[in-house]
């Protein structure tokens, strides 16, 4: 019997401080997935003008490539200069000249939050917070007795959380 509070008790502490501790991660999570669902839209997006120089006579797949940006078109050519949407380059110098539009660096810095991947070293913070949460969602069942009416209701809320997410990632 004193097994199972301490176990309760453990985990009480143990959510609690690491509770607090996750707050200031949960922020910085939250407000760059909230941008990052409007990735694909101009919001919060600034207008930036970028110069680069690239190979002479590249072809616009390599010069889109480049400059990391998908689905360019050439609207027209006048001589050596070939114009594209939101831009245009010198075939004989190689420079490219187009306009960007960009997150502002401490955004842009949080949204590489959700994008790091394990050739970063930002990528154990991911893994560190992932298996936080998991443990944070699994000890809040012990903040409350399993005969409680309280506890009994949390469940509902649980499997109601838990089936609206199923239906809503294959809608």
């Amino acid at each position: 019997m004193s097994n199972k509070k301490s176990t309760s008790l453990y985990m009480r502490i143990v959510h609690r401080y690491l509770g607090f501790f996750l707050a200031g991660i949960m922020t910085v999570y939250a407000l760059s997935g909230v941008v990052l669902i409007f990735r694909e839209t101009e919001f919060l997006k600034v207008e930036k003008q970028i110069e680069k120089k690239l190979q002479p006579n590249a072809e616009i797949a390599e010069i889109g490539k480049a400059i990391k940006k998908r689905n360019i078109k050439i609207s027209k050519a006048e001589g050596d200069l070939v114009y594209f949407n939101g831009g245009s380059y010198n075939r004989q110098t190689g420079l490219v000249n187009y306009t960007s539009k960009q997150l502002p660096y401490v955004l842009d810095k949080f949204v590489h939050l959700h994008k790091a991947t394990t050739k970063q070293p930002l990528y154990w913070l991911n893994v560190f917070f992932g298996v936080s949460l998991l443990f944070f969602a699994i000890s809040s069942f012990w903040m409350f007795l399993p005969k409680s009416k309280i506890f009994k209701k949390g469940m509902y809320y649980t499997i109601a959380g838990f089936v609206l997410t199923v239906i809503l990632l294959f809608i």
